[in-house]
């Protein structure tokens, strides 16, 4: 069994007795349960972010909309103009996070869709914020991964390059980075060092499967389970991969267009989300998401500049 450096002790993650390598999907499909509609009739959809009661955040990127799905699956318009907004998250000081790529920013939005810039003149596609407020964004066009801190006086640093970077999360121990690579059959895993730096890089999950007829595997967003497995979206559906990086199996796509990302929500956090091209679908499931990041001095101090409507 191997262990990619920072990865949380399987036994520490798993909240039953299975081992990893028991895992299958029915530990995280329920029969009968299949994939229900929640919203259509956008251009391309992404981003879903979940806040700490379980409603689900996803953006319109093409349409500068961001919407957001309550706990009775009613959807509303969140925020317009965000300047193509693409990859969301919220942070430990209870603020969505958004790379703002039209803009070339990374922003905040607060609960009545006012956004605040925190970095400027960055290429941006999808993030992940630390439990510290410490916030990575993947820019695929340029083959790098940013880091900015916590101390937003300081401006964003690149920790990672020479890859195609895309969809972006964190272990729950905030230890381990996961970043895929639309083009690679695996995905890449850092050690998170105390500064934010990253090193130890390694192929660690995989092998990603391909969709018939694709010569790559289109790996795009990520969420994590409370059992330590991660779920990316690929074209070949959602590909799950147990804590030490072997696959569980793929989820079919609830559409043949292309699924891009996503998350878990709902009142119990045990619904998985996704957004796939003009819509968005859930799925109950026997697992449970991890709330990301939890509220600390250093986050919650954070003097963010620039406050705006979109």
């Amino acid at each position: 069994m191997r262990f990619s450096p920072g990865v949380l002790i399987f036994g520490l993650l798993c909240s039953g007795p299975a081992f990893a390598q028991d895992m299958s999907l029915r530990d995280v499909l329920i029969d009968g349960e299949g994939w229900r509609q929640v919203a259509e009739g956008y251009k391309f959809t992404e981003g879903p972010a979940v806040d700490a009661r379980g409603q689900v955040f996803f953006t319109d990127v093409p349409n500068s909309r961001i919407y957001k799905v309550d706990l009775d699956d009613k959807v509303s318009l969140f925020a317009e103009n965000t300047a193509n907004t693409n990859g969301l998250m919220f942070g430990p000081d209870g603020l969505l996070y958004g790379c703002q790529n039209g803009n070339k920013r990374i922003v905040t939005f607060d609960t009545e869709g006012r956004s605040t810039t925190i970095a400027e003149n960055v290429n941006s596609n999808d993030l992940v914020v630390a439990g510290d407020g410490g916030v990575y964004f993947t820019d695929p066009g340029h083959k790098q991964v940013w880091y900015l801190s916590p101390k937003r006086e300081e401006k964003p640093r690149v920790v990672a390059q020479g890859f195609v970077p895309n969809g972006i999360i964190l272990w729950p121990d905030g230890r381990t980075l996961v970043v895929t690579d639309s083009t690679e059959p695996s995905l890449w895993t850092f050690r998170v060092e105390p500064d934010g730096n990253l090193s130890a890089r390694d192929r660690y999950y995989g092998p990603i499967s391909l969709a018939p007829r694709q010569v790559r595997p289109g790996s795009d967003g990520m969420t994590v389970d409370s059992a330590g497995r991660l779920y990316v979206a690929t074209l070949a559906g959602l590909q799950v991969f147990d804590p030490t990086g072997r696959s569980v199996g793929a989820i079919l796509r609830p559409q043949r267009q292309f699924l891009s990302n996503a998350v878990f929500g709902g009142p119990e956090f045990d619904t998985l989300y996704v957004t796939c091209f003009d819509k968005v679908y859930k799925r109950k499931t026997k697992c449970t998401g991890i709330r990301y990041g939890t509220p600390s001095k250093t986050a919650a101090t954070a003097k963010p500049a620039n406050p705006e409507k979109p």
